[in-house]
């Protein structure tokens, strides 16, 4: 099914955190956010650069994995979004820092996105295999990222409840044309008339905030390609 964002009446504005704004999901998050009309709080780890972001965007500074009180942030909000990715080196530590936002947004009953990675996602010509598990599929320059990814997709997912949803990606995430245009799965890799699994950044951006305006998914994984 292919999908188109649906404009919102300005009674329907919501307040949405990204955490992980300066990133590339992130930014294209935060603009895709701000082009509706949404009010958009960019957390990160420092102080944005200059033009990163709209004007009308709030930054904020916050070291998710030190920070105590990431409920202070999170309880304002109507639904919070972690785009978190670690420094080359530090992948291991995607799960703890997922776990502290998650664990904040569920103590404030706040609705969560978590964007993951295409690693849980089973291949669709080979259903004894994932991304991550089937041989040759990646590049060893993506394997830590990916289990990292795997890890998270097995910690979050049993406890999405009733206010989280676990976004994985097509195989190929990279920057591209906004087209609003796009399919959803659950858990199988998506591949177009080509057989690719991809999906551009700025798409994925775009079903990323239709989920947070519409909560279609709630309680589930799903993942998003062409």
């Amino acid at each position: 099914m292919t999908h188109l964002p649906t404009p919102r009446p300005a009674s329907e504005v919501l307040t949405i955190a990204v955490f992980g704004a300066s990133g590339d999901v992130g930014r294209r998050l935060i603009a895709e956010g701000v082009r509706r009309g949404h009010r958009m709080t960019a957390v990160g780890r420092r102080e944005p650069e200059a033009g990163t972001h709209d004007s009308v965007v709030i930054p904020l500074i916050r070291d998710v994995e030190n920070d105590e009180n990431l409920a202070s942030v999170i309880e304002s909000q109507n639904v919070v979004i972690s785009a978190l990715r670690p420094r080359d080196g530090e992948e291991p530590k995607l799960v703890d820092l997922t776990a502290r936002i998650v664990g904040s947004a569920i103590a404030t009953d706040t609705r969560f996105i978590v964007v993951g990675g295409a690693a849980p996602l089973i291949l669709p010509d080979d259903p004894s295999h994932t991304v991550l598990t089937a041989p040759g599929f990646l590049p060893e320059s993506t394997r830590a990222i990916a289990q990292a990814c795997q890890d998270q997709h097995d910690w979050v997912c049993p406890r999405l409840g009733a206010l989280g949803v676990y976004v994985c990606p097509s195989a190929m995430l990279t920057p591209g044309v906004r087209t609003s245009r796009y399919r959803v799965g659950s858990d199988t890799l998506l591949t177009d008339d080509q057989g690719i699994s991809r999906i551009s950044m700025e798409d994925f951006a775009v079903a990323l905030m239709n989920e947070a305006e519409n909560g279609s998914h709630i309680g589930k994984q799903m993942t998003v390609g062409y």
